[in-house]
């Protein structure tokens, strides 16, 4: 009996401010608290797992990551902490109070970190078949976002601990000011490629035309746009000066407007120029691609008598325009030689008037004087 009295005895015995008893009830409860969050951390994620599987969905794949982002230990910080509360310690109170705090704010930025890249990962995951460029460049703005968000959270880290942000703010701030005036031209492009991502005025594959440059989009980068010209060399665009252009995209072309002109001579009778028309009509709406606006005697040309055929070309491909406009003017040249319909080509007529011949025959020639 006296033994256990000495044993009770000693668990009051002091100990850095708390009785033996204190230290041995918070080592207690520190463990069964890391082992409680174990296991209920286990739980949660073995079911919205299970549930991510069952119900595929952004929501449940946000929770499944959430708890794949929970580090043990950020757990074994809380645990730690809920055992300090049973102890009374005036001087490390605080340096504890901070340490969790500290741990909190890392968790939080895992957990928003976590969240960022899962959506960034949809997007990509969507856009990387029809946009791959555009793609590539959110995943790189993406580490400019975790970039960002780990700053926040060290900044308000250092608040919660007491530490005046205000000046280092400030600093940063007037260091921001310096570093984007000497800059200002890649961030300018890093802001235009932002715009051309969002905004989307062209896209991978895209045939565009900036100035007297033309050629399809190859690739969409943070500062640089790469275009692959007609002739085969590849054109470089810095992404600000190309928002700054005009651009002219025929990938966008849902209609093609053609325009085209057909002279025939002058020594064609009216009977058969009233009926030119009808025949340029007829060799548009033979074709399957085209839809025909309009066909008229447009006018009295220097060496021809022009007229103008206007059509549209159901598709934006190039080639089937070529194709299409090749068997236009096939159809119109048999016809023609059919109606014996001549074209016209440049020609001059010359005139001469036949007293200035009679002239110069009576003028005596050298010879006879």
């Amino acid at each position: 009996m006296s033994g256990w009295n000495e044993f009770l005895e000693s668990l009051q015995r002091p100990v850095y401010h708390n009785t033996l008893q204190q230290w041995i009830l918070a080592v207690v409860v520190a463990i069964a608290a890391y082992v409680a969050l174990r296991i209920v951390k286990r739980i949660l994620a073995a079911q919205s797992k299970r549930f991510a599987e069952r119900f595929v969905s952004t929501w449940s794949s946000a929770a499944a990551g959430l708890f794949d982002a929970t580090r043990r230990w950020f757990l074994l910080i809380v645990a730690l902490y809920c055992g300090t509360l049973m102890l009374t310690l005036p001087t490390v109170e605080r340096i504890v109070a901070g340490v969790a705090i500290i741990a909190a704010w890392l968790q939080v930025a895992l957990w928003a970190s976590s969240l960022l890249t899962l959506y960034l990962e949809n997007y990509v995951r969507s856009r990387s078949q029809a946009d791959p460029a555009a793609a590539t460049t959110i995943s790189m703005l993406g580490f400019l976002g975790r970039l960002l968000l780990w700053s926040l959270v060290a900044l308000l880290a250092l608040e919660n601990l007491g530490v005046d942000v205000t000046a280092l703010v400030a600093g940063l701030g007037v260091g921001g000011i310096a570093v984007a005036l000497a800059a200002q031209n890649i961030l300018g492009d890093l802001f235009a490629s932002l715009s051309i991502v969002l905004d989307k005025p062209f896209m991978l594959g895209d045939f565009i035309v900036v100035g007297d440059q033309a050629g399809t989009v190859e690739a969409i980068g943070l500062k640089t746009t790469r275009v692959r010209s007609l002739t085969g060399e590849q054109l470089v665009f810095a992404n600000n000066d190309l928002l700054q252009s005009r651009i002219r995209n025929f990938k966008r072309m849902q209609e093609r407007r053609i325009v085209f002109s057909v002279g025939i001579t002058y020594e064609t009778s009216r009977d058969k120029i009233g009926g030119v028309a009808a025949i340029l009509r007829e060799a548009v709406e033979q074709q399957e691609a085209l839809r025909f606006d309009r066909a008229h005697f447009k006018q009295f040309g220097p060496s021809s008598l022009d007229f103008e055929v206007v059509y549209y070309v159901r598709s934006a491909d190039y080639a089937v325009y070529m194709d299409a406009q090749q068997a236009v003017n096939l159809t119109i040249f048999d016809r023609f030689a059919a109606e014996q319909i001549d074209f016209a080509y440049p020609t001059q007529t010359l005139f001469i008037n036949d007293t200035t011949q009679r002239e110069a025959s009576d003028r005596p020639s050298p010879s006879a004087r």
